[in-house]
């Protein structure tokens, strides 16, 4: 006879309540909320735990992967694509490269094709390329986008690849505004007609896109680059609808190219949240369901990617390569972790191929449609998301829309500032970059890593900046301030030697060591670390036979106030005097001359450039 007992019918429920309860007796008086509550920078907080309750109030919940609003997805299967950037000098070197890639499990390819590029170039890149099997994204100056379409048609017509065909042209007019403050130099609606007019005939061609991989790599938050990017695809919705396109035509053809940041399950949840706001969008225009589908290219970031400790940038694109797929978006780019001081090589392309072939072909993460959905902490997140996003989205209507808001910079500006926000964290470390500005490896060099880059497209979208221009994304990395104060170590040709004087109670001048080390380490300086010292006099002495520029007093708080100054009078101004620590004795170690003190509420950026003003000149 099978046993029908329920085991969990024997435990009554427990309430949220009587967790709450339990929970503050376990923080033994200190405040819940300012203690586990987590405030987001995307807008909104985060509890310590989500309960079946949490979801009952939510909209979206209830519907299935392929149904309406498609917050669990646009499709009933979780293949996604995976694209590969080709680059070439010439025609052959493109079609080489390309088949090398398919070869290898790419089954998504983005080309740039030049100004002049003709019917015959074209033959000689695609040649041996199935497109009925790979799709094709192409990148062009804005300018030619019409003319580049043209030749796309004609050869998917000569090949008899109307019904099969899967792609893009990169058709991006408000490029200008965002990197240069500049604005396209022709009637962008007029423009855009003329495009769709050339690609009509092709179903599966997207041409104009929602390029909010841009927003990302510029420092934006999560909700910013959603609501900004659902600002832009409406902004192609009410130009194509305003000229007499159909809703579902225009939306059909309108493509978003999302970043990835690192933060891994918000992340996930933007793609859900977006493909829900962007379905009520498309609606509202009057579109039907089946047209509400939002298709997304997501590409990894660069504005965390680092050149110093280079091979930590498989870590981070890695886990955002894995947001979004378990997302559902339709193709990945995972950029390769080599891109910020070279052309990417044949190995790091690898790399990067190979990471999405681990998450489909080894852990088959193509194989589950949105295993998210019912997460009550996922479910929740793509809730709080979609509300902030949507907050955001309606200001920039209000004020005219995106377009509107491009030309007077303040969308460009609003971006910035979260940038700038985010580099100060770094600088603080609130946020973290692994062997950045947090456990860098002493012993790396990365000046003669450096490769010159920087290729110019000719479209005019790398001219100087016009008289008259309004403010442009600053695309500075997170990690660039911290790798510049690095580099100029380097270029000095000097190596500044910082001596750690342990002295005192065991555990702390240990944890104080290893605090410094990571401290100075960020600028690339020479580490010299201590087991310890028994005297003062003893630490002081070894310090000097060392060649040490620079000597970090470490130990308790209750030692500093006997020892910091006799290790102060030792020194004799023989080496800068570093304090690690904050005591409560920090002011009459003021009084005697010390000045410098590290913790961690300094800013580690600014206190580094200081001392590189000091010992590199």
């Amino acid at each position: 006879m099978a046993n029908t007992e329920k085991l969990f019918d024997m435990f009554s429920p427990t309430s949220t309540e009587a967790w709450k309860e339990k929970i503050t007796v376990d923080l033994k008086g200190a405040d819940f909320n300012k203690k586990l509550v987590w405030r987001t920078n995307e807008g909104f907080n985060v509890q310590p735990f989500y309960r079946r309750e949490d979801l009952e109030h939510l909209a979206h919940m209830g519907t299935l992967p392929g149904q309406f609003p498609y917050v669990r997805g646009t499709r009933d299967n979780n293949d996604w694509l995976i694209r590969q950037q080709i680059s070439g000098e010439t025609p052959e070197a493109i079609n080489r490269e390309a088949l090398h890639a398919i070869d290898r499990g790419v089954d998504s390819i983005g080309i740039t094709l030049e100004r002049d590029t003709t019917m015959a170039d074209l033959e000689v890149i695609l040649a041996g390329i199935d497109l009925n099997k790979v799709e094709l994204n192409i990148g062009c100056c804005n300018g030619k986008a019409v003319a580049i379409a043209g030749i796309l048609v004609e050869y998917i017509k000569k090949h008899g690849l109307e019904d099969s065909f899967r792609g893009s042209i990169n058709f991006d007019p408000f490029k200008r505004l965002l990197r240069h403050g500049i604005s396209f130099p022709k009637d962008i609606k007029e423009e855009a007609l003329k495009l769709y007019d050339v690609v009509k005939d092709i179903k599966n061609i997207r041409c104009f896109v929602v390029d909010s991989c841009m927003l990302n790599n510029a420092g934006a938050y999560i909700t910013q680059e959603l609501g900004y990017a659902l600002a832009w695809g409406a902004e192609w919705m009410t130009i194509l609808t305003e000229a007499g396109m159909p809703a579902c035509d225009a939306a059909g053809r309108i493509k978003f190219n999302m970043g990835i940041s690192s933060n891994y399950f918000m992340e996930l949840a933007k793609f859900r949240a977006g493909r829900m706001l962007w379905a009520e969008i498309v609606k509202a225009y009057g579109a039907e369901e089946e047209c509400c589908k939002m298709m997304v290219h997501a590409v990894t970031s660069q504005f965390n990617q680092t050149i110093y400790d280079a091979h930590v940038n498989l870590l981070r694109s890695q886990t955002e390569t894995m947001s979004a797929a378990l997302a559902g978006v339709d193709s990945i780019e995972t950029l390769p972790f080599d891109l910020q001081y070279k052309r990417p090589d044949e190995f790091s392309e690898r790399i990067a191929r190979n990471q999405q072939l681990l998450l489909r072909e080894e852990s088959h993460l193509n194989k589950v449609v949105d295993p998210a959905g019912g997460s009550y902490y996922v479910e929740t997140l793509t809730a709080s998301i979609a509300e902030v996003a949507w907050n955001l989205f309606s200001e920039v209507e209000e004020q005219g829309g995106f377009l509107a808001l491009l030309e007077t910079g303040e969308i460009q500006k609003k971006v910035n500032e979260s940038g700038v926000k985010r580099h100060t964290d770094v600088a603080r470390r609130k946020e973290i970059l692994l062997g950045t500005n947090q456990y860098p490896n002493f012993n790396e060099t990365a000046l003669g890593k450096l490769e010159k880059s920087g290729e110019i497209c000719g479209c005019g979208c790398n001219a100087a900046v016009e008289d008259g221009a309004v403010e442009s994304l600053i695309f500075d990395r997170a990690a660039s301030q911290f790798e510049q104060l690095r580099l100029d170590t380097e270029r000095s040709g000097k190596r500044p030697k910082v001596f750690m004087l342990t002295i005192g109670n065991l555990a702390m001048r240990l944890a104080r060591a290893q605090f410094s080390a990571n401290f100075f380490g960020c600028a690339g300086y020479e580490i010299i670390d201590n087991i310890g010292f028994n005297t003062v006099k003893e630490g002081v002495d070894a310090a000097i036979e060392k060649g040490a520029d620079i000597v970090v007093l470490c130990s308790s708080d209750d030692e500093y106030a006997e020892l910091a100054p006799e290790a102060y009078k030792e020194l004799d101004g023989r080496a800068m005097f570093v304090v690690a620590g904050a005591p409560a004795c920090m002011e009459d170690l003021k009084a005697v001359g010390i000045e410098e003190f590290i913790h961690v509420r300094v800013n580690v950026l600014d206190t580094l450039v200081k001392f590189n003003a000091k010992l590199l000149n």
